[in-house]
């Protein structure tokens, strides 16, 4: 078929274009996929199934269930207050004072200390190494002072944790809402309702419309369950691992939000070569293997300070690579303003060759449709 794009209705009139246009696309594209009880069953299950891990780590690391149970040193009237924790996921021992209750935790044969003193109504307070034990916090009658006798952003099972957690959040919703454009516009092509579509609105605008529906659809599920995740955090009494995550899970949305509409550019423009539904994976690999990577990286890389750096500045793996870095603080509070800036670049840039592509391949049928073609117009 001829590859021009239609610039009038049946009636003569005008398509109807800008910010009205792309809406009524991106309204059409997130209704269709809300009347689909597939994709509600499978989020309920996701944010089910992310609510249960949540709680479960949670529940077990209260118990000592991940790696037996905490041990405690006790300093003279402080004995009175762990002594009943003893045997309920704790292990308490007692120390003669101070200092050597923190030569224990120091040398590793504690994993927190609990001396008399503090400014709180329990008149405790809590010496740990590296980060404040909150099962043992959670567990005394009040919130005790905390000190950390040798401070450090870096957990390495805790982190590994974390950067698993983000690289899954991202790599499976920017897979399925990206694969989800990718069938939509092959399917609009290959029952021509493309034509009747463009009657309407131009090609770009449609490609507008397709991009936001369906970044609506993924922000707001990252978002459902990030509050998921943290109110499973809250009920497990994590709310301190929660208040270290807040600036990290802020940034992990805004850069998500906006790197999805880079991919969704890519997976629609990419789309629009193919005819056939079992055409579009292969059409559309170079960007899957965009999104897994990060994943992959995020994974293998999470403690190595430079490849975390590099990958905070890479369009396709910032919204993991800087997330982590905050959460790690080696990030200086301009670095992920900076990203973003990179990140808007990127999307022009990607949006501008995108929409060449999509105009000039959406009403081309048959054979597949090379990239330089579909550039070149």
């Amino acid at each position: 078929m001829s590859t021009q794009t239609i610039n009038r209705g049946p009636d003569g009139a005008r398509p109807i274009g800008g910010a009205q246009g792309a809406w009524l696309v991106a309204e059409r594209e997130i209704t269709t996929k809300l009347r689909s009880k597939a994709y509600i069953v499978s989020s309920a299950v996701l944010l089910l199934l992310v609510l249960g891990g949540v709680l479960f780590s949670g529940f077990m690391a209260n118990s000592g269930g991940f790696g037996g149970p905490t041990r405690v040193a006790a300093v003279g009237e402080a004995t009175a207050a762990v002594q009943p924790l003893d045997g309920k996921g704790f292990e308490v021992t007692q120390a003669e004072d101070r200092a050597a209750a923190e030569q224990l935790v120091l040398d590793g044969e504690a994993d927190a200390a609990v001396v008399p003193g503090g400014d709180t109504a329990v008149g405790l307070t809590v010496l740990a190494e590296d980060s404040p034990p909150s099962e043992l916090i959670q567990a005394l009658s009040a919130a005790p002072s905390v000190e950390l006798l040798a401070p450090t952003a870096d957990n390495p099972a805790l982190a590994y944790l974390i950067a698993v957690a983000f690289g899954v959040i991202y790599m499976l919703s920017a897979i399925t809402f990206g694969t989800t454009i990718a069938q939509s516009v092959v399917e609009e092509k290959q029952t021509r309702i493309v034509e009747i579509l463009l009657a309407t609105v131009s090609a770009r605008t449609m490609l507008a419309g397709k991009i936001l529906g369906n970044s609506i659809l993924a922000l707001a599920q990252v978002v459902a369950i990030v509050a998921v995740a943290s109110v499973g955090l809250l009920a497990t009494g994590q709310d301190l691992l929660l208040g270290e995550l807040g600036t990290s899970l802020i940034w992990f949305g805004v850069l998500f939000a906006f790197g999805f509409v880079l991919l969704a550019t890519m997976y629609a423009a990419l789309a629009t070569l193919v005819s056939r539904q079992e055409d579009v994976a292969s059409a559309v690999s170079p960007v899957m293997w965009l999104v897994m990577l990060p994943y992959f990286a995020i994974i293998f890389f999470n403690s190595n300070p430079q490849a975390l750096a590099i990958m905070s500045y890479i369009p396709f793996s910032a919204p993991i690579g800087m997330p982590m870095r905050l959460y790690l603080g080696t990030a200086e509070w301009w670095e992920p303003l900076l990203s973003l800036a990179i990140l808007f670049i990127s999307i022009a840039v990607v949006l501008l060759i995108g929409s060449r592509i999509y105009s000039n391949s959406i009403l081309r049928t048959g054979a597949k449709v090379k990239l330089s073609e579909a550039i070149k117009g």
